[in-house]
């Protein structure tokens, strides 16, 4: 099948789609947007979230053919004009990326957070990364990212 959606922003299509290809298949093989991390392939540690149609979905878990007409942002969609979004910026200022296999989910997760609640508590934000292993940080780096990235937002 053709797949025609929009990702990032961008109109998009890709050719001999099978539909059962997972979509994260399809950003990082077929789009050439390696973002999104394949991990686990199970929807279990969110290296692959991404967000379809605004909501935040495990893209290994969604196939190809369900994001027909729709739209998808990877965490490269997060920067805008060459400039890394504020949650970005602020786990990189907080070194909360290690070696960065889960940093994409997470980014996403964090993004969509602050996108909801401008000033998470700690519980909010443990509840809302809860689907995102890391294996690197022991989280605190990533808590201090979440928080100072809702300062900054609460700021601007």
């Amino acid at each position: 099948m053709r797949l025609k959606f929009t990702v990032n922003g961008r109109a998009q299509e890709a050719d001999d789609v099978w539909e059962g290809e997972s979509l994260l298949h399809v950003l990082r093989e077929r789009l050439g947007l390696p973002g999104s991390k394949n991990a686990c392939e199970q929807g279990e540690c969110g290296s692959c979230t991404v967000y379809l149609d605004e909501v935040p979905v495990c893209s290994c878990l969604v196939a190809a053919g369900q994001a027909e007409g729709r739209s998808v942002r990877t965490v490269e969609g997060l920067a805008e004009d060459g400039r890394l979004d504020p949650v970005q910026e602020e786990f990189v200022a907080a070194g909360a990326v290690q070696c960065g296999f889960c940093t994409p989910g997470l980014l996403v997760q964090t993004h969509d957070l602050l996108e909801r609640v401008a000033e998470p508590s700690d519980a909010e934000i443990r509840e809302a990364l809860a689907g995102n292993l890391c294996r690197c940080t022991g989280y605190e780096k990533i808590m201090d990212a979440v928080r100072a990235a809702a300062r900054r937002r609460a700021r601007a």
